[in-house]
Parts: C-alpha cells; structure tokens; sequence
C-alpha cells in the first residue's frame, strides 16, 4: 500500500466522508431511509480461521430503523481492473460475517445483518470487469443454481463522471473526485476554495489534516519537477496551487502555444496555426467537438490569437471560445 493509497483511506475514515459518498453517489431510494447521524467505523482487521491475516479498507455500520446495515467499502488502487474483483468481496463478506459471530455481535434474533459492498476504483482506465460472482461463473446444471454463490458489488468508477456534472454538488467527495481527476492544474485551487469554505468548523479538523495529507502526495504527482514548499493546511495548498499555475503560465506562455501560433503566422499560414491550437486542445479538453472545429475552421488570425490567449486560464472548452 502506498502513501497515496494510505491518506485515500484515511479521508474515508471520516463519517462525513461516507455520507457524501451515500448520498451523492449511490442511486437507490432505501439510503434516504438511513439514519446518517449514526454512522460508525468498525474494526477493518480479520484473522481467518487458517490464521492469514486479512485487512479491508474501511468498515462502517448505520441504523436503517431499529436494523444495523453494514457498509464495506473497498477503496481499490490498482493501476489495472481486477477481473475476480467479485470474489474478493465474497471471500471479504463472509470474514466479515466470521468476525461478527466470533465477537458475538449479532442481535437477540442471532440473524446476520445485511452487507452493501462497494467498490471506489480510480484507476485511469475504465472499470470493465463483471460485479456478480455469478458472471465469472461457469454455467453447470440447473439444479445446482440454487447452491452458487452470488455476491455482487456496487462499483464506483470515478473516471467514468462528467466532473462539470460534479462541480455544483455541495459533496466532498465530488470535490474529492474533481481533485483527483482533474483537466488541469489550473481548475485546483477553485475545488480547494470550497473544500476551504465547507470544512471550516473546528469539529473538522482531523478531515481537514487528511485532506492536507493526500494533497502532500498528490500535488507532487500533479506538479512532476515544480519546487512545491511544504503546505500544513488547505489554504496553504490552494495558493501554492495557484502560485505553481501563474508560473507555468509564465514559463511557458510565450514559449508553448504562442510560440507556435506567431510562427505558424510569420510564415503567412494560419492554417499551421489552426492545426496547433486543435492538438492543444485536444491535449487539454480530451477531444475537439465537431463544432468547435467548424469554428475553427472559419477563424481569422486575430480570433486564433485571442482563444490561444485564453487557453491557459480556461477550465473548460467551452471557456476558451466566450
């Protein structure tokens, strides 16, 4: 487990955490019916009975009337999707269950309680593995069907959002998965501001100091060779983020895509122009619409220069072309 694996898990050992994650990001009608006041962590470490021990990344409980429901969530890593990813979870509820029984913690009805396991991916390629047991399972005769096991999962492949869907959620993690999934370095210091505004009470601050912690590690991956002080709080990694933003635009201004476009139109071509500024935004925004290259297609030098003077500052596609 690395370190950024380590404060990813520490941010989810916060109730607020959890109920953002309900909340915001688990479609089902039976959530509103939880009792959120009543969250509470339970014990993530197992023993098996054949003494390997076994470790989960966060275990919680909450009231659903006078019932407990279980929420086992998985915070998963990988750089590559695990296809019997499944079958972790089954093997992890039944410890689960083993555990609950050994420390005799079931209720006066000696009946298991119900477990909703969830799977937090954010790998950078898509989640494409099956979320039953039952689909990486051979078909055998019908009569057996009865005794296979069929565990499923909840996944949630942060990937997979439209992050401009995300922004005006008041949620953490949102913020979270803006953070960590950002277009540039210059849309940073915007999610920090409202992490800032939203986690200003005193009671706050061991979520605060994890969100610091994962900001330490991340920034680093985000600003590969920048010369990054050492932050303590939020505030201190937003103007860092917005310090490190200003002198790339700096450095690299002149130097990146205006170089290229005042070359492209000292050598009387705006079409070598046009084609530098499309690779450019296709780099940052991940495609160019047809639309936009219609417009592209039809800009003059003047309009060129003025997107090009927009890019750097723009958080979206659709802000370069105001």
């Amino acid at each position: 487990m690395d370190d950024h694996d380590t404060s990813y898990r520490l941010l989810f050992s916060h109730a607020e955490m959890v109920r953002d994650l309900l909340t915001g990001f688990v479609p089902e009608e039976w959530v509103a019916e939880l009792d959120l006041d009543s969250l509470e962590k339970m014990n993530g470490s197992y023993v098996s009975d054949d003494l390997r021990s076994r470790h989960s990344d966060a275990i919680w409980r909450v009231r659903w009337g006078h019932d407990w429901i279980y929420i086992y969530l998985l915070l998963e890593f990988q750089s590559t999707v695990d296809r019997f990813m499944a079958v972790r979870i089954l093997s992890y509820t039944g410890l689960l269950y083993q555990d609950l029984i050994r420390r005799q913690e079931l209720d006066d009805t000696r009946e298991l309680p119900p477990v909703f396991p969830i799977v937090l991916y954010n790998g950078e390629a898509r989640w494409r593995a099956p979320t039953c047991v039952s689909q990486l399972a051979q078909p055998g005769p019908a009569a057996l069907a009865e005794y296979q096991p069929d565990q499923a999962f909840l996944l949630i492949d942060e990937g997979a959002f439209d992050m401009d869907r995300l922004a005006p959620l008041n949620n953490l993690v949102a913020a979270l998965f803006r953070l960590e999934h950002h277009r540039s370095l210059a849309e940073v210091p915007e999610v920090l501001g409202l992490l800032i505004n939203w986690l200003d009470k005193p009671e706050q601050e061991g979520l605060r100091r994890g969100f610091v912690e994962w900001l330490r590690r991340r920034l680093r991956h985000w600003a590969p060779g920048a010369n990054l002080p050492e932050i303590h709080d939020l505030q201190e990694a937003r103007d860092m983020a917005r310090d490190t933003v200003q002198e790339w635009k700096d450095q690299h201004h002149q130097t990146g895509l205006r170089q290229g476009l005042e070359q492209g139109l000292e050598q009387g071509s705006t079409n070598e122009a046009r084609a530098i500024l499309r690779r450019q935004l296709a780099r940052r925004f991940g495609g160019v619409p047809s639309e936009v290259n219609d417009r592209l297609e039809g800009a003059s030098r003047g309009e060129l220069e003025n997107w090009i003077d927009r890019l750097y500052d723009a958080a979206t596609l659709d802000e370069v072309f105001q």
